[in-house]
């Protein structure tokens, strides 16, 4: 009888030790995940946010989706100018100016986009990043804003929860992970404040 409750002591103690090591391991395994996943997610909208600034070298204005940022992209070109001397020089001196084109998709290769990939969000099993673009007036002038992104629940997997919130006071998962606003004129992350 002695030796059972001894048996029965052991697998208790061992049971609480491992659910310890559970309780100690969980906040450091959702830190690292969350850690390493959103800095692929923001490499992946600093790539849509290059994108989205040549497209508006050749259009003028962002694209509203993914489709037209890729072809034009893969299909147009870029209008390069050169000035030599200056053209605001009061005494009347000479310029020269010439322009010449290139295609986009030189300028895409060679900052290594993969416009067919562009819209993927990275571990989300083939989901998609939101994308917005439109005018608005500010500052009464009329503008381009453009605002790509995705919440934090749809690339953190098993840790998309918001019980998960207790190891990070700032971890929302429905809280959008994105660069530009839609009433602003502003490119820039809301990783980067």
């Amino acid at each position: 009888m002695k030796w059972i409750i001894s048996i029965v002591l052991v697998l208790v103690i061992a049971l609480l030790a491992y659910m310890l090591y559970l309780n100690i391991q969980e906040p450091i395994a959702f830190q690292a995940v969350k850690n390493a996943r959103e800095d692929v997610v923001v490499d992946k909208l600093k790539e849509i946010r290059q994108a989205q600034e040549i497209y508006r070298d050749i259009k003028g204005q962002f694209a509203g989706d993914f489709d037209s940022l890729s072809y034009v992209l893969k299909n147009d070109s870029i209008k390069f100018e050169n000035i030599i001397g200056d053209p605001d020089d009061p005494t009347g001196g000479e310029f020269i100016r010439t322009v010449t084109y290139s295609p986009a998709i030189d300028s895409v290769q060679a900052l290594g986009l993969n416009l067919d990939s562009l819209r993927y969000i990275p571990f989300s099993e083939g989901g998609e990043f939101s994308i917005q673009a439109d005018t608005l007036t500010y500052q009464s002038t009329l503008v381009s804003v453009v605002e790509v992104g995705t919440r934090w629940k749809e690339f953190m997997g098993e840790y998309g929860s918001i019980r998960y919130a207790k190891y990070d006071n700032s971890y929302d998962p429905n809280r959008m992970l994105k660069f530009g606003d839609m009433s602003a004129p502003n490119l820039t992350g809301n990783w980067e404040r």
